[in-house]
């Protein structure tokens, strides 16, 4: 490319940009009112919050579930022993809880396997059907036909009773055969 000293033949078009320093005697509102929230909320917020987590940090506590040891039962408990007996019946409220979010989990499963597998549900939640029907009639022999007002000693009677009828069951049937 031949050397032009003509440079007023190919001048340089002048920019469009806006110039970048443009120094004004008013200030910008924006970048006020950004500082003046900067130094009236955020500054004493941010210090709070970071002096309560410091706080935090030298008392730390660990939060897990709250475990119970196991009390006698209530077949256990001595006659007149009052303190027994509100232990007992305490922690069966706390293992039907148990037992009643044990039915729900597996129940939850069923669905979401039936939910999953749509047509072929019968073929393949085969075992969790059958899992949900062992811990469903387990806690029907259990806890079925107390109520709401279910307590440890009507249980306990009720598993009595299923145990003298089994036994009376068996004795039949020996006699039979």
């Amino acid at each position: 490319m031949p050397e032009d000293r003509d440079w007023e033949a190919y001048k340089v078009p002048p920019s469009r940009t806006p110039a970048a320093d443009r120094v004004t005697a008013v200030p910008n509102p924006v970048t006020f009112f950004q500082t003046v929230f900067n130094y009236v909320v955020d500054a004493p917020v941010t210090f709070v919050r970071e002096w309560i987590e410091r706080q935090q940090a030298k008392n730390r506590y660990y939060y897990y579930h709250q475990k119970f040891r196991r009390v006698p039962d209530l077949s256990e408990c001595l006659e007149g022993d009052y303190l027994c007996f509100f232990e007992a019946e305490a922690q069966w409220r706390r293992d039907r809880m148990v037992d009643q979010e044990i039915v729900e989990i597996i129940r939850e499963r069923v669905g979401a396997c039936k939910q999953r597998e749509g047509p072929n549900q019968f073929q393949n939640c085969a075992k969790e059907v059958e899992l949900l029907a062992q811990v469903t009639k387990a806690y029907q022999d259990r806890y079925g036909d107390l109520g709401a007002h279910g307590n440890a000693r009507t249980c306990l009677m009720k598993q009595k009773h299923r145990m003298m009828e089994e036994r009376k069951a068996e004795a039949n049937a020996s006699q039979e055969s």
